[in-house]
């Protein structure tokens, strides 16, 4: 997926395992159009474990990260017992958002089964829309290289 008027500037990436259930199927028997955001949802989880970026961690600093823009793209098909990678890249930008691309693969063959972004803004304890970086946020990006 090509970012539109952003340079992708990021050493943040983690990649996680998901074994297709059968509860993620559909009639059709491939995996439903719907269980691909929660994989997302598993990328954010690993990355956020991996680089100390977890939903209760930012919570506890007073925030919350609600999201603003999801995108998938559909490229393959992933089934029933299909094991697929959640490659998940943290998208650095000057704005007091999180960005996320995220690419599935099928493992056999590393096929790429769909591809997305996500956008993530910061609500203080008054659910007010932060329009400046949080300090815990800026020290977050200063530690790992990205200011």
């Amino acid at each position: 997926m090509k970012l539109k008027n952003q340079a992708i500037k990021t050493n943040l990436i983690d990649r996680v395992t998901i074994r297709v259930r059968f509860s993620e199927v559909d009639s059709m028997r491939v995996v439903w159009h719907g269980e691909y955001v929660k994989y997302f949802e598993d990328g954010r989880e690993s990355f956020g474990k991996k680089y100390d970026l977890e939903y209760l961690n930012v919570h506890a600093k007073g925030y919350t990260i609600p999201f603003v823009s999801l995108k998938c793209e559909y490229k393959n098909s992933l089934r029933v017992g299909d094991t697929a990678i959640v490659e998940t890249r943290y998208l650095d930008c000057e704005a007091a958002k999180i960005k996320f691309a995220y690419t599935i693969y099928r493992e056999s063959d590393m096929v790429i089964a769909a591809e997305g972004e996500s956008v993530q803004v910061f609500l203080n304890d008054k659910n007010e829309l932060e329009l400046t970086m949080p300090r815990f946020f800026r020290e977050w990006k200063k530690r790992w290289g990205l200011l």
